[in-house]
C-alpha cells in the first residue's frame, strides 16, 4: 500500500504594527483643542485615546462602528469627541473641550484596522497665553498688570528713546488656586523726565504681548479739534477712545469697520481717522479733560493719555473784535452826527429868535414915531 504524502505548507501571517513616537501639543486653557491621529483606513476600525500619567486612563473609544464610552474617565466624560465622518478616511484625531491643567500629560492613540495596528504619542501642553496688558497712570507712577496667564510670566520695562534713568520698579507675582498666575509691576518716574513712550511687555516664553503708554497735552478749541493715537500703523483690532479714563466716548473694532460713538459724545464726534486720530467738534470747557487712545493689533497695545485744553478759538477772537470795533465806531459816528443836528438846532433856534427880537423892535420903534403924528392931528382937528 503505498502512502500519498501531501506536501505542507507553512502559512506564515505577517500583522503589521507600528508606533510613532509623535509629538507635543499646545492647547488653551478653558478652550477646545484638538489631538491628532491619523491611520491607514481598513475594516474593523477600532480606535482607543488613552491617557498614560503612571497610569492608563481611557479617554475615548470606538469600535463596531460607533463610540464606546462604558469604561471612559470620569474626568473626561462629556468632554471628548471624533469626527465620525472622518474616520473611514483615516482620521481617528480627538476634541477635547474645556482643556484644564489636569488634561496635562502623554497621550497615546491606538488605532485597528484588518491590515494591522498603530500607536502615536503626543504630550498635551496647557497654558493661558498672556491676552492683555494693562497700564494705568497716576500721578509719578505707572502700573503695568496682566492676569489669568499659564505658566509663570515674566515683566520687562523699556523706553523709547531709551533713558539712562534709574526707574524705582516693584514688581508681584500671584498663583490663584487654578493654577493662573497674575503679574504686577509698579514704576516710578523721575522727576524732570518727560515725553517718553513707556514700554511693558509680558511673556511666558510661549508667546508675549506689549502695551505702550505715553502722556501728551494739546490745546484744542470749540470749532473743530484733532486729538492723535499714538500708533503710526493703519491696521489695527481694536480702537477705544475714553474720556477723564471712564467715560467711553467711541469703539471700534477693525479699522476697516466704521466706529460707534455713545450717545453722549455723538453729537461731538466728527471723525476718526485710520490711524485712530479722533476729530471732535463743537467743544466747551466741559469737555476739557484726559483722553486716552487704546488702539490694539495682534500682539500690542498702544494707550495715549492727552490732556485737552480749551482756549477761545484766535479766529472767533478777531471776528467778535472786529465787531466790537465796528459797532464802538458806528456808535461814536452816531453821536457826532446827533452833536452836530442839535448843535444846528441850537444855532437855528437861536438865530430865529435873534431875528424875532430884532423884528419887535423894529416895531415898537415905528410905533412911537406914528404916535406922535397922530395925536398931531387930533390937536389940528381940536
Amino acid at each position: 500500500m503505498s502512502v500519498v504524502r501531501c506536501p505542507v505548507y507553512l502559512v506564515v501571517l505577517t500583522f503589521l504594527w507600528t508606533s510613532n513616537r509623535g509629538d507635543a501639543e499646545i492647547c488653551v486653557f478653558n478652550n477646545s483643542c484638538i489631538l491628532p491621529c491619523s491611520f491607514q483606513p481598513g475594516d474593523e476600525v477600532v480606535i482607543h485615546w488613552i491617557q498614560v500619567n503612571g497610569k492608563e486612563n481611557t479617554v475615548h473609544s470606538y469600535y463596531h462602528g460607533q463610540d464606546q464610552l462604558a469604561y471612559q474617565d470620569q474626568r473626561f466624560k462629556a468632554r471628548t469627541s471624533l469626527f465620525r465622518d472622518q474616520i473611514s478616511k483615516g482620521n481617528a484625531s480627538l476634541r477635547l473641550t474645556g482643556v484644564q491643567f489636569q488634561d496635562e500629560g502623554r497621550y497615546k492613540c491606538y488605532t485597528s484596522t484588518i491590515t494591522g495596528n498603530h500607536e502615536l504619542f503626543i504630550y498635551l501642553n496647557v497654558e493661558a497665553p498672556v491676552r492683555k496688558v494693562h497700564i494705568q497712570q497716576a500721578g509719578n507712577s505707572i502700573t503695568c498688570s496682566s492676569e489669568g496667564i499659564y505658566p509663570e510670566p515674566k515683566l520687562t520695562w523699556s523706553t523709547n528713546p531709551p533713558t539712562n534713568f534709574t526707574f524705582k520698579e516693584r514688581t508681584k507675582v500671584q498663583q490663584t488656586e487654578q493654577r493662573l498666575y497674575s503679574i504686577s509691576s509698579s514704576l516710578i518716574r523721575s522727576d524732570g523726565v518727560t515725553d517718553l513712550t513707556y514700554s511693558c511687555t509680558v511673556s511666558t516664553g510661549r508667546n508675549s504681548r506689549t502695551t505702550l503708554f505715553k502722556e501728551t497735552s494739546i490745546s484744542g478749541s470749540g470749532g473743530k479739534t484733532t486729538i492723535p493715537c499714538g500708533d503710526p500703523k493703519s491696521a489695527h483690532t481694536g480702537l477705544i477712545w475714553r474720556f477723564n479714563h471712564s467715560q467711553i466716548v467711541l469703539s471700534q473694532t477693525r479699522a476697516d469697520v466704521s466706529y460707534t460713538a455713545s450717545a453722549q459724545w455723538r453729537e461731538h464726534v466728527k471723525d476718526v481717522s485710520a490711524s485712530g486720530s479722533l476729530t471732535l467738534k463743537d467743544l466747551s470747557s466741559d469737555q476739557e479733560g484726559t483722553y486716552t487712545c487704546e488702539l490694539s493689533d495682534d500682539d500690542e497695545t498702544y494707550i495715549t493719555n492727552t490732556f485737552l485744553k480749551m482756549v477761545k478759538s484766535q479766529g472767533t477772537s478777531h471776528v467778535i473784535g472786529g465787531v466790537i470795533g465796528a459797532l464802538v465806531v458806528l456808535i461814536l459816528g452816531v453821536l457826532v452826527v446827533l452833536f452836530i443836528k442839535y448843535k444846528e438846532r441850537i444855532c437855528q433856534k437861536f438865530k430865529k429868535t435873534q431875528t424875532t427880537n430884532n423884528d419887535k423892535q423894529t416895531t415898537s420903534g415905528e410905533e412911537e414915531e406914528v404916535l406922535p403924528l397922530k395925536n398931531l392931528n387930533n390937536e389940528e382937528k381940536h
